[in-house]
């Protein structure tokens, strides 16, 4: 999909509820107070219409971590892969690039969202922590003046000219040169969904520390550290959310 194509994209998520899968879903935009401020978090509540419940736990743990991701997809099947029937891989919170908060699940129940090879286990992290995930294509290919996506090369995501719609790192990452970028809307969502989260879960705003933000964390360290993580600390290899295309110093200076 082009990204000059994804607004339009998600707007036709928003008009009809449906995702990629023809799926309908009750959309309702809230807001709720964040605790120890006088600001407010906007959202949207998204629930099946069928009232399918089974793509998540409905179990209450301890939160002590948050933790980052990117959809490597469009919002519409962002929404159909994080809420298959009794898969359980899933998220409660999903910003779309327009910066809605589609709001999946409470975020006081679990579910899996680290993959079965994650450091300290799938099981165990997914209790413990909140997955974010951002609607993001994720890397790209470069052919001639093109910049496609991964999964097929005539899928022209836009043009090496069109330099707001991607950013180029001047050393790979994990093997990867060229991302896409996220939107300004997106980042803004981010920052309020994190103060809120942090305050509710008395989660504290720390990060990991720029030598080791972007790699596998060992375990004992992992388990342990309380703040805001991302996929790849969990994952050695297959992951590449949320790595140094992300502007984290944007979302360390706004909490």
């Amino acid at each position: 999909m082009k990204a000059t194509s994804i607004l339009k994209h998600e707007k036709n998520f928003f008009d009809t509820g449906k995702d990629s899968a023809g799926k309908e879903f009750l959309l309702t935009p809230n807001t709720v107070p964040i605790q120890g401020t006088l600001d407010t978090m906007s959202y949207v509540q998204c629930r099946p219409k069928n009232e399918d419940t089974s793509f998540y736990v409905q179990e209450k743990h301890t939160k002590k971590q948050i933790v980052l991701h990117y959809t490597a997809g469009y919002l519409k099947g962002d929404v159909a892969a994080l809420s298959k029937p009794n898969y359980r891989v899933s998220v409660p919170f999903i910003i779309a690039r327009n910066g809605a908060i589609l709001n999946m699940w409470s975020s006081a129940y679990w579910a899996y969202h680290l993959g079965s090879k994650a450091v300290g286990g799938n099981t165990k992290g997914g209790k413990r922590s909140i997955g974010i995930e951002m609607s993001n294509i994720g890397f790209l290919k470069r052919i001639g003046d093109q910049l496609v996506t991964v999964y097929n090369d005539n899928d022209v995501y836009c043009d090496i000219s069109e330099t707001q719609f991607y950013i180029k790192l001047d050393t790979p990452y994990r093997g990867e040169q060229y991302f896409a970028t996220h939107t300004g809307k997106q980042y803004n969502s981010l920052i309020s969904l994190l103060k809120y989260l942090t305050a509710e879960y008395n989660i504290p705003t720390v990060f990991l520390p720029e030598d080791k933000r972007y790699g596998v964390v060992a375990e004992k360290e992992l388990v342990s550290f309380r703040g805001i993580t991302s996929h790849v600390n969990y994952r050695s290899s297959g992951k590449w959310d949320i790595g140094p295309a992300f502007d984290w110093e944007r979302i360390i200076n706004g909490l």
